[in-house]
Parts: structure tokens; C-alpha cells; sequence
């Protein structure tokens, strides 16, 4: 097995390639979307021949006949896997016949269409309706002839049957979402769409997950309300490899895109149906999973300031969520009400660790009384800065908001973990190493102070602050100016103007010689 950088490269390479092979025919933003569903093809497709097979090498399901499948076998399939292909219908046999197939796009759309409807009165059917929704094979997007699309359609399957990293779910990489980070980073900009916002980098997630599951040898559950394409999610499955999310993994999105690619992550990443349930709507106004909580782990990185209907709806102040700050979260900016929907749905185990954007802490009204509620009933445990432009899209520098119910001092810790030493510039972004990440977690662990880097604050001071929470007015800033002696300064000038007189003195002289 390749190494993760020589893996990445090469995954990179190839669907570049293949994006440069489409060009033209294809808007960069609408080629991410069938490049990523061809690649869930190809993985829902190989997992469900290995799931069949069952390492026994003398089954070959790709050539079992469709009508010697029996009904007992795809009941018992579905009961398991969630969801049913015939042998004629997956990735390797439809990608083999790609290039002389006149009815590519038609042929396609109704093995995804029989996929989606194969959970039909299975319990997964709300985990496997509309997966394929955003990948119209149909769609003029694809060319504004049959022959078009299902030459643009044939390229795209013919690339990612190229990709050869052995099984999907032993690799290093996440396969899946780093095509999509790469996607994003390439077409986010160009394409004029804030496709950024729900994306997580994972070396980011990385950092978050840990935070939020510190220390917990398990977790009954770990939630996202604003699950984006579910990468958070997936980094606290990667951390608690060998430990266990009791009850599995849960969360919200609202987008109808990021929601199919949220499931979609699921099984990319070996987690059946019965183990997440991803669901689509508004947090705020129409939260899912009330009757779930608590959640030992709850990770998200909600957006940033947008607008919601706040006091335009005055029955939200008794909301239990929002009530016991006594305020609603201003009309212009609904993040303090992602912050008080995570508290609300957090064991009194358990922590929560969001991105937030920075002026939250600091700004005064409605969010100054939230920070109040939070501070007095000591709910913040830790604040942290990183460094600015780790996200696609945008160069904000973010800060991290750690809150828990089990404290054992009413104190709060800063960490500015925004300086040179806590980020590596990669091209036009910054990203955080594992080693970043250790010594952050460090810091966070060990509640200790650390000259210009992290600082534990008593409450009452906090409040005493007008419960002002920005690291920069806890954590000193290192004073990189260069520090000079005055006496020493002057001493040197004086012997500058010395030689500039004598220098004078010397000039008007050679020039009184020259008039005489």
C-alpha cells in the first residue's frame, strides 16, 4: 500500500484527468456532483460483492445470473446491507460496456432508481431514498444530446474504475472525502459557489473530534446538527477505532446536496444503516433527534452568522433549548442558537466542540446575555484560536468552542493556537499536522498555563470583563518587536553626529581653499 501523500496524488491526479477530459461539457461544480456519485457507485457495488461473496474466491457474483438470484437471498441482503444490486447492475459490469452502450444514461438512472427502491418497506428505507438524487444521468448538464451525455457519462465511469486502492474502507486515506476536498478546493472559487462552508477539512475534524471525545473510553452517541457531507462525523469514527460509539452516529443538515453526501459518507465508510441516521431539515426551527438526546459527543461546525427568524417567532423563547438563557441568539446572527441547541442536547458527560466565527465572543446585546448564561452556569470549558485560512472559502480565523456540564472549577480556559508554531502553509491554505493537533490537545489536557499560548481564567474575572470570551484578552501576544537600549542608542548617535560635524567642518574647509 502506497503511503498516504503517494495515495492522495494519485487519487488527485486521476480525477483531474478525468475533469479535464469532460471539460467543456461539464460545469466544473455540476462535474463534482457525478464524479462523486459514480465513485459511490463503484464502492456501494464492491461492498455488496464482498458482502455476498463472503471471501469465498469460487463465487464470482458479477457473473451469477440476475434470475438465479432467489427472494430469500435479497430479502435476507437488504436486511442486512440496506440495500440490493443484481449482478448486471453493478459498477464493473456497466463500466465494462460504457464506451458502446447507446443507452448509457437511461441504463444508469434506472440501476440507481432500483437501488434507492430496493429498500422499498425495509427499515433503511429513509437511510437509502433520494442517495442518487443529485446525479440525474439524464440531466442536459451531461451534454444536450443522448450521445453526449453518455460519452461524457462513459469517461467519468472509465476513470474512476482507474482508481485501484484496494478496499475503500481499509485505506489510509479517506478516499471519499479527500476527491471531494479536492473538488471543492478546485471548483469552490471558480465556480462562484460557497461550497467551502460544507466542507470541513479533515485535519481540522481531526482536531475537533478528539476535543469533544477527551478522554471518554466511550460514548453512547456522537452528533452533528449541521452535518455537512458528514466529515466530522467520520474523524470520531476514526478516533474511537478501538473503542466503541455505543449507539451510533447522528445528525442534521439542511442542505438537500450535503445531506445525500452525508449518507453517502456513511457507507463509504463501512457504517450500515442501522449505525447513523442522517436526517434533513432545519436545527433551529425544526430540530430532529429530541427524543435521542443526550449525546455524550456532539462535533459540528455550524454556518456562520446567517440569518434566522429568532424573536420573529415568539414561541421559541419557551423552546427548552433557547429558554433557559432567558434570550434568543440575534435575528442576523443564529450561531449563539446552534451553541445553546448543542448544550441543550449534551450528556452531563459529555463535550461539544464547534468552529465558530469570532465575533460571538466579544460583540455586545443579545449574544453578551448568552455568554453570560454560559459563564455563570460555567458550561465553557475551553476557547481556542487557530490560525486563519484553514478552511476553503474563506480566510477567517476561527475559534473553537469547547463546552461541558461536568466541570469541577468555575474557571476557563484560552489557548491561542494561531501563531506560527500551530499551522504548515500548504499552497493558498494552512492546515494543522498531527503534531499541531498533539500539542494543542496538550494544552487542552493539561489546563496548565503557558506564556503568550494559553491561560486559565477564574469566572469572576470574566464576568468582571463585561463576560467578554476572545482569547485576545486573556492570552498575551509574545511581543516580537525587537527590543533596543535607549542609553546605548544615544550614545551611538552622539558619535554619528560627531563624524557628521567633523565631516562638515572638513568639507568647508576644502571649499574655502578652493575660493582662495
Amino acid at each position: 500500500m502506497a503511503n498516504i501523500a503517494q495515495q492522495q496524488q494519485e487519487l488527485r491526479a486521476k480525477i483531474w484527468r478525468i475533469a479535464n477530459d469532460v471539460r467543456g461539457s461539464v460545469d466544473g461544480w455540476d462535474f463534482k456532483q457525478f464524479v462523486l456519485g459514480t465513485l459511490f457507485y463503484r464502492f456501494i457495488s464492491e461492498n455488496f460483492t464482498n458482502y455476498i461473496e463472503g471471501g469465498d474466491d469460487s463465487v464470482n457474483y458479477a457473473k451469477y445470473p440476475d434470475d438465479k438470484i432467489t427472494s430469500e437471498i435479497k430479502d435476507d441482503a437488504i436486511k442486512t446491507k440496506g440495500y440490493f444490486i443484481y449482478p448486471s447492475q453493478l459498477f464493473v459490469n456497466i463500466s465494462k460496456g460504457a464506451n458502446t452502450n447507446p443507452n448509457l444514461n437511461t441504463d444508469l438512472k434506472a440501476i440507481y432508481d432500483a437501488i434507492e427502491s430496493s429498500a422499498n418497506g425495509y427499515p433503511s428505507e429513509p437511510d437509502i431514498k433520494g442517495l442518487f438524487a443529485d446525479f440525474d444521468t439524464t440531466s442536459t448538464r451531461l451534454g444536450n444530446t443522448v450521445e453526449s451525455k453518455n460519452n461524457t457519462l462513459a469517461k467519468v465511469l472509465k476513470g474512476i474504475e482507474e482508481l485501484d486502492f484496494g478496499d475503500f474502507e481499509n485505506n489510509e486515506i479517506d478516499l471519499f472525502g479527500d476527491a471531494y476536498e479536492f473538488l471543492i478546493s478546485n471548483y469552490a472559487a471558480n465556480a462562484g459557489k460557497s461550497g467551502g462552508e460544507f466542507f470541513t477539512p479533515q485535519h481540522v475534524s481531526k482536531l475537533i473530534a478528539q476535543l469533544a471525545m477527551h478522554k471518554q473510553a466511550k460514548v453512547n452517541k456522537i452528533y452533528d446538527p449541521a452535518a455537512g457531507s458528514g466529515s466530522l462525523l467520520l474523524q470520531a469514527k476514526k478516533h474511537f477505532d478501538n473503542h466503541i460509539i455505543e449507539e451510533g452516529f447522528y445528525g442534521q443538515e439542511v442542505n438537500h446536496t450535503t445531506y445525500n453526501l452525508a449518507r453517502m459518507n456513511m457507507f463509504l465508510h463501512n457504517i450500515n444503516y442501522d449505525k447513523f441516521n442522517i436526517s434533513l431539515g432545519d436545527t433551529l426551527r425544526n430540530p430532529h433527534f429530541g427524543d435521542k438526546k443526550p449525546f455524550d459527543a456532539i462535533v459540528s461546525n455550524p454556518p456562520y452568522s446567517i440569518n434566522w427568524i429568532g424573536d420573529g417567532d415568539p414561541t421559541l423563547i419557551n423552546d427548552d433549548r433557547f429558554a433557559p438563557a432567558g434570550v434568543l441568539a440575534p435575528k442576523s446572527k443564529a450561531d449563539f442558537a446552534f451553541v445553546l441547541h448543542c448544550l441543550s442536547y449534551l450528556s452531563s458527560k459529555g463535550r461539544a466542540a464547534l468552529v465558530c466565527f469570532p465575533g460571538i465572543f466579544y460583540r455586545g446585546g443579545a449574544e453578551q446575555k448568552i455568554r453570560k448564561y454560559l459563564v455563570d452556569n460555567n458550561y465553557v470549558e475551553t476557547i481556542i484560536s487557530v490560525a486563519p485560512n484553514l478552511f476553503y472559502g474563506t480566510s477567517i480565523a476561527v475559534t473553537l468552542l469547547v463546552l461541558s456540564k461536568h466541570k469541577t472549577e468555575n474557571k476557563t480556559q484560552f489557548i491561542d493556537a494561531s501563531g506560527e508554531d500551530f499551522f504548515k502553509k500548504v499552497t493558498n491554505n494552512n492546515m494543522l499536522t498531527d503534531d499541531h493537533i498533539e500539542k494543542i490537545m496538550e494544552i487542552f489536557d493539561r489546563k496548565e498555563d503557558v506564556e503568550h499560548v494559553a491561560k486559565t481564567i477564574d469566572n469572576t474575572k470574566i464576568a468582571e470583563n463585561d463576560y467578554n470570551l476572545s482569547v485576545s484578552s486573556y492570552v498575551a501576544t509574545k511581543d516580537n518587536r525587537k527590543q533596543f537600549d535607549i542609553l546605548e542608542l544615544n550614545t551611538e548617535v552622539s558619535k554619528t553626529v560627531e563624524k557628521i560635524d567633523k565631516l562638515r567642518a572638513e568639507i568647508d574647509s576644502i571649499i574655502n581653499e578652493i575660493k582662495a
